[in-house]
C-alpha cells in the first residue's frame, strides 16, 4: 500500500483534505492526522473492526487502551457511561486541548478500545483539522500516536511516513505540531482526580481549575492509560540522561558508562559541550514548551544520523517541566 499524503494548507486543501480522510474513515479504514499534540492514528472509535486496524498496523500490545477523540460536549458524554461535575470543569477550562478525562466506559465504545478495562480516555483536541474531520464523520475517533508501538511519537508528516507510509491509504500534512508530546492523561472514574500521565497541562494548573487537589500516580491492575509501559517513546539510539558541570566532567559519564563519544549526540539546553568532541551537539531551548515542541524531532534527527548513543542534559524539577521528564525517563528505561 502507498499512502497518499494530502496537504491543509490552502483552504480548498484543507476542505479536500477533510473529505478524503472522512471517507475513507467512515470505510473503515485508519488514517494518519495531525493533532496538536503529535499526530494520530485514526479510526472509527465505535468500529472494533476498525479499531483492530490501528493496533495490527501499530504492533501494539492489546492491553494497552487508545484515547478517543471528539469535537462537542454531546459526543463526549456519549463516550461515558457517567459524567462528574469534575470533567465539565476541566473541560471548561482546558478543551479543547492537550487534556484527556478518563471516565466510566459508555456501551457503544468497544471494548478493545480500553483495553478491556471499564474506563475510557476521552480528549477534544484543538486541531482544527482533526475537530473538523470528526464533525464531518459524526463519530468519535480512536488515535493514538501515529507509528510504530514504542517507537517515538510523530510531530509532522514526514515523522508518519517514515514509519507507516506503506500501512497506510492517507497521510494529512497539517504542519509540525503545536504541542509536541502527548495529552495529559486525569483519571475520574473513581471520585478523586488523579494525574496518570503526565503532560505539559501540569497538576498546580488541574488543581486550580478543578478547586481541589488533584493527585499523581496510577494504580495497581488495568491500564487506564496509555503512555503507562515502563519503555515507551524510545529512538533507536541508547538514551542516557546526565547532568554535567563541564566537557571534561560529561566526557567521564559517558566514558564510565561505554559509551563511544564518536557515536554520541549530545542534546543540551544550558550546559553546551565543545561540539568536535561527539558526533554533534544539538541545542534544545530551555523553555518547557518550546523543548516540547523540539524533543521528538530532535530524536528522530538522532536515528536518521545514524547515532548510537544520545545523551540528554536533565531538566529542571519544576512543575512544567514533569511532562517532559516522564517522556525522558521512559525513553532510557532499559
Amino acid at each position: 500500500m502507498s499512502a497518499e499524503i494530502i496537504s491543509t494548507d490552502t483552504p480548498e486543501r484543507f476542505k479536500q483534505a477533510v473529505r478524503r480522510a472522512a471517507d475513507l474513515l467512515r470505510a473503515g479504514e485508519v488514517v494518519a492526522l495531525p493533532t496538536e499534540t503529535v499526530y494520530g492514528l485514526a479510526a472509527n472509535a465505535l468500529s472494533p473492526e476498525a479499531v483492530a486496524k490501528i493496533f495490527q498496523i501499530k504492533g501494539r500490545p492489546a492491553h494497552n487502551p487508545i484515547i478517543v477523540h471528539v469535537a462537542s460536549w454531546e459526543l463526549a458524554r456519549k463516550c461515558a457511561a457517567a459524567w462528574p461535575d469534575s470533567a465539565t470543569r476541566l473541560g471548561r477550562a482546558f478543551w479543547p486541548g492537550p487534556l484527556t478525562l478518563v471516565l466510566p466506559r459508555a456501551a457503544i465504545i468497544p471494548e478493545n478500545v480500553t483495553a478491556g478495562g471499564g474506563t475510557v480516555g476521552i480528549r477534544w483536541p484543538s486541531h482544527p483539522f482533526m475537530q473538523a474531520v470528526i464533525r464531518e464523520c459524526g463519530f468519535p475517533l480512536a488515535a493514538p500516536s501515529a507509528n510504530r508501538s514504542n517507537e517515538i511519537s510523530p510531530t509532522n508528516a514526514d515523522h508518519v511516513k517514515l514509519s507507516l507510509a506503506g500501512r497506510l491509504p492517507l497521510i494529512v500534512d497539517g504542519g509540525q505540531s503545536a504541542v509536541g508530546i502527548e495529552s495529559t492523561v486525569v483519571d475520574l472514574s473513581e471520585g478523586a482526580a488523579s494525574v496518570l500521565r503526565p503532560g505539559m497541562i501540569h497538576t498546580e494548573s488541574l488543581s486550580a481549575a478543578l478547586g481541589e487537589r488533584v493527585g499523581e500516580g496510577a494504580g495497581a491492575g488495568e491500564l487506564r492509560s496509555p503512555g503507562l509501559l515502563a519503555k515507551h517513546y524510545s529512538p533507536k539510539a541508547k538514551l542516557k540522561v546526565l547532568s554535567w558541570g563541564n566537557n571534561e566532567d560529561l566526557l567521564d559519564q559517558v566514558k564510565s558508562k561505554g559509551m563511544d563519544p564518536n557515536e554520541t549526540v549530545v542534546i543540551a539546553h544550558t550546559c553546551l559541550p565543545a561540539p568536535e568532541l561527539w558526533l554533534s551537539v544539538n541545542v534544545i531551548p530551555h523553555d518547557a514548551e518550546a523543548y516540547a515542541r523540539a524533543l521528538y524531532a530532535e530524536w528522530h534527527r538522532c536515528d536518521e544520523d545514524g547515532a548510537r548513543w544520545i545523551v540528554m542534559e536533565a531538566v529542571p524539577d519544576l512543575a512544567e517541566w514533569r511532562g517532559i521528564a516522564d517522556r525522558l525517563r521512559r525513553a532510557a528505561a532499559d
